[in-house]
């Protein structure tokens, strides 16, 4: 047995690829799997913007099954081939002591929205002008680098600000917010800096939860936040102190959000109140939209990032 205990996957796509690679990987790998930009453009006072294509990267454990387990994971990713041209896959040894440093070298603040800034706990940064929230990702929780939280988190901030957060109290109607498949918890946080009070996050995944739970506390902001293992059916039951509230996240991906929809993701949002919806691709944007109508909302606003789309939905009773 070699010193490395794991072996990292890797691939560099472009959007429309992300999440077919992503569910081969899932079957295979340990803990989950991570899509990041593959680019930052550096401006000023280390700041970051995100560019380029997308590398899909998870983990296998270099035990006895490896070679097997690496075989399976080839053979899932030669079928895919067989519908569209693949990429060539990395395949690189990492150290168990080395298992942080491979976030730390993608990972580094970045500027997303008019006034939030993203950034490691292993990097001190601090802006006069902008709101900084500092995460630890973990093993493959989201660093918000990937379009689909970055469109959450502008429309979060946008329409947080655009109510009164940050600069003054939010009204009453807007001081809660449930967040289905919380990850990081990095969505939770951003709105509780702009005045949401009680953030109900919720994750199949318990080491998610430990993880958003983590940055919530270097965020000093954990008061604030219920976190629990769990999804919609758990919400709509009755199992955590709300069952609505006037804002909801899902930032997942289109066919799991339209199983939301039709198994009753409305309910989760007030009369009146929002529901933003990321992890959508361009061709999808459609059937996600006939959906969010039968369900009596509407979208109120379409956001784009290369190939993903977010929409900001209102619900109107």
């Amino acid at each position: 047995m070699l010193d490395e205990h794991w072996l990292e996957v890797s691939l560099i796509v472009d959007g429309e690829m992300a999440e077919a690679v992503s569910d081969v990987l899932t079957r295979h790998v340990s803990g989950g799997v991570v899509i990041e930009s593959t680019q930052i453009t550096y401006e000023t006072n280390a700041q970051g913007q995100v560019a380029g294509p997308l590398r899909v990267c998870g983990y296998l454990r270099a035990d006895e099954n490896l070679e097997n387990a690496k075989q399976s994971l080839l053979e899932g990713l030669w079928h895919l081939g067989q519908i569209r041209e693949m990429p060539p896959v990395t395949f690189a040894p990492v150290a168990e002591v080395d298992w942080t440093e491979v976030w730390k070298q993608h990972f580094h603040p970045v500027p997303i929205g008019k006034h939030l800034l993203i950034g490691p706990t292993w990097i001190e940064f601090e802006s006069e002008s902008r709101v900084e929230i500092k995460l630890d990702p973990g093993m493959a929780f989201g660093t918000g680098t990937h379009p689909t939280t970055q469109l959450c988190l502008e429309i979060l901030e946008d329409l947080l600000e655009e109510q009164g957060g940050r600069t003054q109290d939010l009204p009453s109607t807007l001081l809660r917010m449930i967040d289905v498949g919380c990850g990081s918890g990095i969505l939770g946080i951003a709105a509780v800096k702009f005045g949401v009070r009680h953030v109900l996050g919720v994750d199949h995944d318990a080491d998610a939860i430990a993880v958003a739970r983590q940055n919530g506390a270097l965020n000093g902001v954990e008061k604030f936040l219920e976190l629990s293992t769990g999804s919609l059916s758990e919400i709509k039951s009755g199992a955590y102190s709300i069952m609505a509230a006037p804002l909801v996240t899902v930032n997942i991906l289109a066919p799991v959000i339209l199983k939301m929809l039709e198994s009753g993701l409305s309910d989760l949002v007030e009369s009146q109140g929002y529901l933003v919806l990321s992890g959508i691709l361009e061709g999808q944007a459609g059937e996600v939209e006939t959906a969010v109508q039968r369900n009596g909302m509407r979208i109120q606003e379409t956001r784009q990032h290369g190939d993903w789309i977010a929409f900001l939905v209102e619900k109107l009773s």
